[in-house]
């Protein structure tokens, strides 16, 4: 099982893993060892595709070189999105299977091992169907290999939110997971494909979210990172958009847990109850992911958003009046259709006076059947390549010297890996560090030495003694537990 994307399609994968295991399939740790490789691929943007597209083509190669590979079997949103046509272009795929196959995915590999040619997906556009259970049309994560480890199945009812019993087996025994809070979404950004391919946005009930966050504790976890395409809006189908401000408290009190962290926050509709939540719940992590995607208030008009950057300086200012320290990142597309040179200068100026932990910078692309993609005004590649490496490289002076600012800050850390290659390490993340995208802290002793007597999973209270890049290097304090 390789997952390709997100973090939302790590937890898809598991789930996948956990129906193939409960129907006698073994997972294993190297392609050339399996039957079957399942690709789950990412479908977000050209880069993604092409990452996809790619490891689908280096899984193929091993059929018919001595290794023991027979099929290969594309899901995940590249699947779901394009189905047929993936199928029809890429023929080295055995089957390209849609979210609908996930229930039968046992039936499916048998089907393909026997020789069985089966009818390619058939994508629809999703917003116009009834909303399905989100762990059945599940989709889009970095690679993580099998390991021969048997997890407990979960709990009944404890994923997916409604429809049929699922299991969920953990592909990376890791002290940090993903744990899936719902699946689609609602809004129509002007730039984003998601909704046609995942769907209306559906939550999970809080009764399942806090039974597999349970069961992920019992297995070792002490980090849960809570995903949705916009954990804003967990709750609003469930007659309740305050839920999540009350399921934090409750998922900070499992037994095992000792940090909560949510992602994916629509700053225009982080409310101020949301922020208190985040901010100040004892193991609820002050980390807010807000995906503010530009800050001229006419691009993100375009983009079918809204804000500016007033509105968001007075959010990140009620951020931090509440938790100074709090870890803040962000997402943002530049080179969008129309945008203006005011535009982009109005981005850099909110960039400038947000201070914040981290930033990812895209240039814009076309993405099939959205409404951007049939807008005028449209910069060359060039152009928008020009925009991103102005950007980013301001990007990269700014969240250098916010991390600086971090120097002589006490972190918890979660201790995540031992060892490097010039020697040992002890690597981690503090609480404003999510996680494989916010950057890492180095942990050392008084003398500046890698730290010792510690394991995977520890939380280690250090203070930051120096920075590099978005990285920090933190000297530990007696407290571990």
């Amino acid at each position: 099982m390789v997952t390709l994307g997100c973090a939302r399609n790590e937890v898809d994968s598991e789930e996948l893993a956990g129906r193939l295991e409960a129907e006698g399939f073994l997972l294993v740790a190297e392609p050339e060892d399996a039957d079957t490789v399942v690709v789950n691929t990412c479908g977000f943007v050209e880069s993604a595709k092409k990452d996809s597209v790619d490891t689908l083509l280096q899984a193929a190669d091993l059929k018919g070189t001595g290794a023991r590979t027979q099929a290969v079997v594309a899901v995940g949103c590249l699947a779901e999105r394009y189905g047929k046509d993936l199928a029809g272009s890429l023929p080295e795929a055995d089957a390209v299977l849609g979210f609908d196959d996930y229930p039968e995915i046992a039936d499916r590999l048998r089907s393909v091992l026997a020789g069985e040619v089966l009818h390619p997906h058939t994508p629809t556009d999703r917003r116009r169907l009834l909303p399905i259970a989100p762990a059945e049309r599940s989709g889009s994560a970095a690679a993580v290999p099998g390991h021969q480890v048997v997890a407990p199945d979960l709990p009944v009812g404890a994923a997916p939110a409604s429809g049929p019993r699922a299991v969920r087996r953990r592909l990376d025994g890791g002290p940090m997971a993903p744990l899936k809070l719902a699946s689609g979404c609602d809004r129509r950004c002007s730039f984003c494909a998601i909704p046609s391919f995942r769907g209306s946005f559906v939550s999970r009930r809080p009764s399942d979210v806090l039974v597999e966050a349970r069961w992920l504790a019992e297995q070792g976890v002490r980090e849960a990172f809570l995903v949705s395409e916009n954990s804003t809006s967990y709750g609003k189908d469930l007659g309740d958009l305050r839920l999540l401000e009350t399921l934090l408290p409750e998922l900070a009190a499992v037994d095992g847990l000792d940090r909560v962290r949510v992602s994916y926050l629509q700053p225009a509709e982080t409310r101020p109850g949301l922020v208190a939540a985040i901010a100040g719940t004892p193991g609820v992590a002050p980390y807010f992911d807000l995906s503010f995607q530009h800050a001229s208030a006419q691009v993100l008009r375009r983009m079918r958003r809204f804000g500016d950057p007033e509105s968001f300086l007075g959010l990140l200012e009620q951020v931090r009046a509440q938790a100074p320290t709090a870890g803040v990142r962000s997402n943002v597309i530049v080179g969008f259709p129309g945008e203006t040179e005011e535009d982009l200068e109005t981005l850099c100026g909110f960039l400038e006076a947000a201070r914040l932990d981290v930033v990812g910078v895209f240039g814009y692309s076309d993405e099939d059947g959205t409404e951007a993609a049939s807008y005028d005004d449209k910069h060359d590649d060039d152009e928008v390549a020009d925009r991103v490496d102005h950007v980013t490289r301001l990007v990269e002076e700014l969240t250098a010297q916010r991390a600086e600012e971090r120097v002589g800050e006490t972190l918890s850390v979660l201790v995540e890996s031992l060892g490097g290659d010039d020697g040992p390490l002890v690597e981690g993340r503090g609480a404003h560090q999510g996680p494989e995208v916010d950057g890492l802290t180095v942990l050392v002793d008084a003398e500046g030495r890698p730290l010792e007597g510690v394991a995977v999973g520890d939380f280690v209270t250090a203070t930051v003694v120096s920075a590099e890049g978005i990285d920090l290097v933190a000297r530990a304090e007696e407290e571990r537990r």
